[in-house]
Parts: C-alpha cells; sequence; structure tokens
C-alpha cells in the first residue's frame, strides 16, 4: 500500500526514525518496528534510490537522512515526473492513434466530456478554444473549472468568447479568473461556432452545432485541423482583450435602426447609400452616428466599429 507521496508505510516509519535519531541502527529500527533486518536493509536501500537518505559525511559508513522540507520536494519532484513521464505516453499513444483513425465520434454529453478531459491531459505545447452564446451555463462553467485550472499551468492557453459574454456577469467573472491564471482571452462577434484545438494536432467540433447534446467529432487530419488553426488564428487576430471590462448595457438599448446602420456602416457603405437602404437622408444618418459615437465614447467611426463590436451590438 502506497502512502505519502509514494512511499510505504515502512518507508515512511523508517524515514521518520532516522530523522527522529539519525544514530539509529538496522539491528535498533528492526527491534522498534518489529520488522526483520532484511527487510529494514532493503527499505533503507528503497530511501537512498528515492534520496530520501545519504552516506553521512561524518560517520563513514552510515547513512544520514534528508530534512524533511527537502525530502518532500524531491518527492514530489519524483513524483511530477513520473506524471509528465505518464502524460508524454498518453500522447504518444494518442499521435500512433491518430495515423489510424483520422476521426472520431463521441456520441453524447458524457462521452463528450470524458473526451475534452482526455484531450487536455495530453496538451503539450498549447490549447486553443473558441466558445460561442451569449453566457455559459454556471453549471458548465463549473465543471470546466479544475481542467482549465490543470491547462494553464502546462501549456499556453488561449480562449475566444463571444463578444456578447461581456453583458453576462457570470462568463465575465470566469473569463477574468482564467486571465489571472495566465490563460489568454479575447472576445469577438465572429466568434459563432465551438472549437477546441490542442497542439496543432487535434480538433474537437459539434456534430450539429445546434444541438450541442449531439456529441462532437475528435478531427485529427492535419489539412482540416490547419485549416481549422487558421480559422481560429483569423478571429483572433481582430478580437480585443476581455480585459477588466464590466458587464455591458444590453444591446437591446439599441432601436432596430441604430443597429441596422451600425452594420450597413460596418459593411462599407457611405452615408447616401445607408440612408437610401433605411428610407432616411444622410443628414440623419450623420445625427445618428454622431449619437452612437457619444454613446460609445468613440471619437472615430473606426472607434465606434470597434467599440460597437465590443459590445456585441453587432
Amino acid at each position: 500500500m502506497q502512502g505519502l507521496l509514494g512511499l510505504d508505510p515502512l518507508a515512511q516509519a523508517v524515514y521518520s526514525a532516522m530523522l527522529a535519531d539519525p544514530t539509529v541502527g538496522v539491528r535498533e529500527l528492526a527491534e522498534r518496528l518489529g520488522q526483520d533486518e532484511e527487510r529494514i536493509r532493503a527499505t533503507l536501500d528503497r530511501l537512498v534510490e528515492l534520496a530520501l537518505l545519504r552516506p553521512s559525511r561524518e560517520r563513514s559508513g552510515t547513512l544520514y537522512p534528508v530534512s524533511l522540507v527537502a525530502g518532500m520536494q524531491l518527492l514530489v519532484r519524483r513524483q511530477e515526473a513520473e506524471l509528465a513521464a505518464g502524460r508524454d505516453a498518453v500522447a504518444a499513444g494518442r499521435a500512433a492513434a491518430a495515423d489510424r483513425e483520422p476521426a472520431e465520434r463521441l456520441i453524447g454529453l458524457d462521452e463528450v466530456q470524458s473526451g475534452l478531459e482526455v484531450l487536455l491531459a495530453g496538451a503539450t505545447v498549447e490549447a486553443l478554444s473558441m466558445v460561442p452564446g451569449n453566457a455559459v451555463p454556471t453549471a458548465s462553467l463549473e465543471a470546466s473549472r479544475n481542467i482549465d485550472d490543470d491547462v494553464v499551468r502546462r501549456v499556453r492557453s488561449r480562449v475566444l468568447y463571444h463578444a456578447a459574454v461581456r453583458k453576462d456577469p457570470n462568463t465575465v467573472a470566469y473569463g477574468r479568473w482564467l486571465a489571472e491564471r495566465g490563460t489568454e482571452v479575447r472576445v469577438s462577434p465572429a466568434v459563432t461556432r465551438r472549437l477546441l484545438i490542442v497542439d496543432g494536432r487535434t480538433a474537437m467540433v459539434p456534430i450539429d452545432p445546434d444541438r450541442p447534446s449531439a456529441g462532437a467529432l475528435c478531427v485529427r487530419e492535419p489539412g482540416l485541423v490547419d485549416q481549422l488553426t487558421a480559422l481560429f488564428e483569423l478571429i483572433w487576430t481582430d478580437a480585443v482583450p476581455l480585459g477588466n471590462a464590466t458587464p455591458e448595457e444590453p444591446a437591446a438599448e439599441l432601436s432596430a435602426t441604430d443597429r441596422h446602420l451600425l452594420r450597413l456602416l460596418a459593411d462599407g457603405l457611405t452615408d447616401d447609400a445607408a440612408g437610401k437602404r433605411l428610407g432616411i437622408s444622410a443628414r440623419t444618418v450623420r445625427r445618428i452616428m454622431a449619437d452612437l459615437m457619444d454613446r460609445l465614447g468613440a471619437e472615430s467611426r473606426f472607434e465606434a466599429g470597434v467599440e460597437a463590436a465590443r459590445r456585441g451590438w453587432l
């Protein structure tokens, strides 16, 4: 039975006894612990192997215990190395499987969650994700917390949310929590589909974007993964950082005319052309835009467009 950081109970007992009395010998240890001397010697060898005991510099031919703090640090580093080796083995196995199976169907939310956990646990370089929607359900955020915390400790992590999440306090708070831990978080109105890419080798996309519960497709075909990565990078370039923003005023405060005008001007129409589409004069277009720029705190139409996109008004 393994105990503290991989030490079995006897190894713990021997180590503790030697910390208390570094001069104790094999015979006395055997008597104190009710073990035969052969088992004690084997345990001492194991503790030497773990670097918890070292040859004494004062008493030739005897062992001396490493301090408790240093010993625990050694054991932690050893376990971290073993976990890393296991993670690399899993990643290598998955890479080998990718050559045989370019895609895998995960049916139902439970299979998707399990596949997501396995995929992220094997990440060694980077994890990219896009999350659409006006808000992420609180239950989904909490279910992701431990996984996200583990990922950002090991690899670079970038997340894209739809710009509309700025109106949702829970999602904004979660985005800040991610950013505090090192995840790069941006928002963009172009985030309309869910996507996860790990290490530039595997992508996970919904089978049916309109029914997340239907399942997901794990894609390993290099050409397709490259295209999905390029899409992420394209959106990322134009996205804006979540930063320390507070939830924005809802876009519902815009009139239908305001919203339509913003979209027309964002598409490159002139004041005259936009006015004709809306059935209003170019002068009225300029008046509406002046009002919108004031509400957005923008000094130019370009700044107004950027801020409107940031607030999810487009």
